[in-house]
This record gives structure tokens, sequence and C-alpha cells, in this order.
């Protein structure tokens, strides 16, 4: 893992080669006579693959390229991503998240979540401008492949469609919603390391993706074809993942919202629903619905909910037994207790941290507990300080 974070500069550079050299044959397709349409097309899946997966990367290293490709007399006419007012901030932002991947480690959990968060917040940002202002220029590539056709039909004094303009309409949104699909899974490592207390999966979770964004620059370096099946196969399982990836999104979201804004210091327990999102698969539920929480007509909990936020509303009756919330260090939790047991059935979004007493009142629950790390720092207080002999595990 250390080995992989440590070589995180040299992948920097081959990533700057790959998306550099795609985006270079895409634009030399519209005016070469030597360029091979399959080897553009192939580079620009894996172009639009790499930059769904590190959107702040792949954007300003298609810009240095182009920027230093280009005669000092024409820079002024390139795209805006490939203007030093953009790649040069741009590449001072990975530099300076590469600095926090690598150094983080070793700082406390309260002190680097703020960073994460901001990170969050940038892969969000980045990859909007991602889709709707650098995908399109990349896939545009693919209406060119028909354009030699047109010009051939067009000889023959045949009227026909412009096959280039009806390629790019059919084929950019393919892209689009092909990179929005990756972008999404990758984004899921982002908000497991705001939630995770743990620095060394963060560690983990971040020397993966690396590691997953190496292969698409390693493949595609080796051969364009064997790199563009291989991003191909990952736009596939992003898209099986792409429901679990849209609700973990949506809870790095309201978990980023909550936290930036401090909103827990003026926030108020709603009476009759309270937001949360599942903890575990509830029969057709799946686990981080984010969904409003009540109680039914005969003393039930239940989750109302709308798949993908905005399909018909459903409803899930959570299963019986006593429930109480459960204190954590950064968000809190609806948990069931089973004797000496506890099972997370929830998950309180950071807005609900320091209203748990009231929670509990509102929905007339059994109390709070610690949970995580507060129950952890508490037992050891108790134990430094003599209130009690034991410390967990």
């Amino acid at each position: 893992m250390k080995k992989l974070i440590g070589s995180w500069p040299a992948l920097v550079v081959c990533f700057v080669l790959l998306f550099g050299g795609a985006a270079q044959a895409a634009d030399s397709g519209k005016s070469s006579s030597k360029s091979t349409p399959g080897l553009e097309a192939a580079q620009a899946i894996s172009t639009i693959t790499g930059v769904a997966i590190s959107p702040l990367l792949g954007v300003s290293g298609v810009g240095v390229w182009k920027y230093f490709k280009t005669a000092p007399e024409h820079r002024a006419k390139l795209a805006w991503y490939a203007q030093p007012w953009f790649w040069v901030p741009a590449m001072l932002l990975v530099v300076v998240v590469f600095v926090k991947d690598t150094f983080g480690t070793a700082l406390p959990t309260a002190v680097k979540k703020p960073f994460d968060v901001a990170e969050a917040i940038e892969n969000k940002i980045s990859g909007l401008v991602a889709a709707g202002a650098f995908v399109p220029l990349i896939a545009a590539i693919f209406g060119s492949l028909g354009g030699d056709d047109s010009a051939l039909y067009g000889d023959a004094g045949l009227a026909i469609i412009d096959v280039s303009s009806l390629f790019n309409i059919l084929t950019i949104p393919f892209a689009i919603a092909a990179f929005a699909v990756v972008w999404m899974v990758s984004h899921v490592i982002n908000v497991l390391i705001i939630i995770s207390p743990f620095t060394s999966v963060d560690a983990a979770l971040k020397s993966f993706r690396l590691f997953i964004l190496s292969t698409v620059a390693g493949t595609a370096f080796i051969n364009p074809y064997v790199g563009a099946v291989w991003s191909l196969i990952i736009v596939l399982v992003c898209w099986y993942l792409s429901g679990w990836a849209f609700r973990m999104m949506t809870l790095g979201a309201v978990f980023t919202w909550d936290l930036v804004s401090f909103r827990s210091s003026r926030f108020k327990v709603e009476p009759d629903a309270d937001w949360v999102f599942t903890a575990r698969e509830m029969d057709r539920t799946p686990i981080r619905t984010y969904g409003q929480l009540s109680r039914g007509p005969q003393g039930e909990l239940v989750l109302s909910y709308r798949p993908w936020l905005f399909l018909p509303k459903r409803s899930q009756t959570l299963p019986a037994g006593q429930y109480a919330v459960g204190k954590g260090m950064f968000y809190s939790e609806l948990i069931k207790l089973e004797g000496e047991d506890t099972t997370t059935a929830a998950t309180l979004p950071p807005r609900y941290r320091s209203h748990e007493e009231e929670l509990s009142s509102v929905y007339m629950l059994a109390g709070v507990q610690d949970v995580g790390m507060v129950k952890g720092l508490k037992a050891v207080w108790n134990w430094m300080t003599g209130q009690d002999a034991t410390v967990p595990a």
C-alpha cells in the first residue's frame, strides 16, 4: 500500500501521457488522413474512463499535454482546459491531495476529516465540470468516424443525413452516461473515507482507486484496444453497481453538507418524521437507502423513501424490537438492542449530532448509548481515572 502511494508522482506523469495522447489522437482524427479511427475510438474510451475515475487529474493532464504539444503562437486558441489558468492550479490541487494522502495517515482522525470533506467537494465539482464541458469534446471523436462515408455519398450525388452529426447525437449522451456511472462508483471512495474513523482504511481505499486507475493507464499504453476493452469492463461493472453507488453518493452529499454547514448547531428534531440512511438491507429495501423515519399507527418504526429519490414512494417497517440512539463521534445511529449486543439499523446524518436525547424522547426509544470511538474513548478515560477496572479490547 505504501509503495503504491509512494509511486503517486510517477503515475501522475503516466496519466498525463495517456490522457493527453488520447485527446491529441481525437483532435488529429479530424484532420489527418493517417489516423486510424478504431485506434482513436479506443483511446477515447480509455480517456473517458480514466477521467471518470479521477476527474481533476484527468482533465488537467489532457490540458498539460495539449499546451506543451501546441506551438506557442497557437496556444491562445486552445480550449479552456489547456490554458495555464486552469491546469496550473488544478495540478497544484493534485499535489495537495497527494501530500494529504501520503502524510494524512499520521494525523488524528478529527484533524484529517475536514480535508477529506474538502476533497469530496472538489471531486463533485471537477466531476460535474468534466461531464458537462470535457467529455463531449472527447466523445466527438466517435462522430468523426462517419465523416469519410458522408463525403463519399456526397460525391456520388446522394442526399443523406450528416452521419457525423448523427453519431455525435447518439454517442455523446452514452459517453456522458458511462462517465457518470464510473464517476459515481469512484466517488464512493470519498464517501467511505468521510464516514470511516480509521486513517489506515482511508489509505487502503485510496490505494485501491489508484490501482484501478493505473490498470487503465497501463493497458492503454500496452495496447489501446486492450485498454478500451478493459475500460468497457470497468464501465459495465460500474453500471451494475450504479444503484448502490447513487445511494452512497447521496449519503456523501448529505454528510458533506451537514459537516461543512455546521447544520447540527441550528437543527431541530422533527416530531413526525426524521431523515435516516438504512444501515443494512431490509426485505427489498437496500442498504444506504435515504428516507424518513416515523412511528406507524401501531407504534412500529416505519421508513418512507423514494427509490432514486424521485420514483413512487415506498415504505419499510423496521423489525420489531427495542431501539435506542447510538451516539458516535461524527454521526450517530439508530441501534437495535439485543441483550448485551447491539445492531445498527440506521445511520443518522451529522445534523443529529448533539440531538440524540431529543430524538430518543420524540420516538420513545430506549435512551442514548455511546458507540464506536466515543464508547472506546470513554472506557479508556474511566479506566485511567479509576472509575472502571477494565478496558475493552
